[in-house]
């Protein structure tokens, strides 16, 4: 009986086991999960109390705040992480709901605004700035480029198969992506999102799940690796650069355009300032060499009849 028992209990465990190890977040590699008495399998976020919905994509706010908090073996991969003066690499306050503040500081109390997307759209300035509301990224473009290859694919193939990954793989409607163009070996891609539903993923999140997969950096489960194909054919992707637009122009750029307007209005003043005080002494010389001249010629014209 004792054998019998020992052998049950043995398979007891192991079916325990198996069953915390399928535990985890397809989603989302920076959660703690724990398996229920139930057998639900709660997630939570890294370094907080947040739970999060392995269905979807987690938001961009909570990934970067988790990644500041991650555990000390993946601090130590590759280049250490840490907070820099920068505004795409810092530890983001974010709401309740997952998005990000309006107002984002660092340690060293330099605040400036962002976007939903993480992204500063202001001057930095201190803990006094005021942000307002939080403002929308609705319209989002991002730029490949594939390693070269004997020949190109075909464009509506390209486009096909982006399309295909976006809703697959990041579960974005096609709806949100309004064109995927080709130009061996460059590719873009344009989003737009005036506005998303409760049930919709974020063009933000997915372009940051999207650029974390293609710098070898995935969100997802460490099972879950990035594979773009054009009809079975990989497409190797070796550079992306992603461009962001906000519903209201960004007001930094505004200022910047001001004093640039500034310095040339400036350049203008002064070179007209220039040429009215240089213009006199021109003239005058001008007026004085003439004038030398004329009493030349006179006296050349007189010489003659004084003989």
């Amino acid at each position: 009986m004792e054998p019998l028992f020992g052998v049950l209990l043995g398979l007891i465990l192991v079916v325990a086991s198996s069953a915390q190890n399928n535990c985890t977040c397809a989603t989302n590699k920076w959660t703690e999960c724990v398996q229920g008495g139930s057998g639900n399998c709660t997630c939570m976020l890294v370094g907080s109390n947040h739970k999060v919905d392995c269905s979807t994509l987690t938001s961009k706010c909570l990934l970067m705040k988790a990644e500041m908090i991650s555990p000390k073996e993946k601090r130590f991969r590759g280049h250490p992480h840490g907070l820099l003066d920068n505004e795409d690499i810092y530890s983001p306050d974010c709401e309740n709901s997952g998005i990000f503040k309006a107002r984002q500081c660092n340690q060293a109390d330099t605040c400036w605004c962002v976007n939903t997307a993480g992204v500063r759209r202001t001057e930095k300035g201190d803990k006094s700035l005021s942000c307002g509301e939080l403002v929308r990224t609705s319209w989002i473009y991002i730029e490949l480029k594939h390693k070269k290859r004997c020949s190109a694919f075909n464009a509506p193939d390209v486009a096909n198969s982006l399309k295909h990954l976006f809703e697959r793989r990041y579960k974005l409607h096609p709806k949100f992506i309004t064109a995927v163009k080709y130009d061996s070996p460059f590719i873009q891609i344009y989003l737009q999102q005036n506005e998303k539903s409760r049930c919709d993923v974020d063009i933000a999140d997915v372009a940051y799940y999207f650029d974390k997969d293609v710098k070898d950096d995935s969100v997802f489960d460490s099972n879950s690796t990035l594979t773009a194909s054009v009809n079975g054919d990989v497409m190797a992707i070796e550079k992306i650069r992603i461009y962001y637009t906000d519903e209201k122009p960004a007001e930094f750029c505004m200022r910047q355009l001001v004093a640039g307007i500034s310095a040339v209005v400036t350049v203008v003043i002064l070179a007209a300032g220039f040429g009215i005080a240089v213009l006199p002494i021109l003239r005058w010389l001008w007026t004085r060499t003439y004038k030398k001249s004329e009493t030349k010629e006179m006296g050349e014209i007189r010489a003659p009849s004084l003989q």
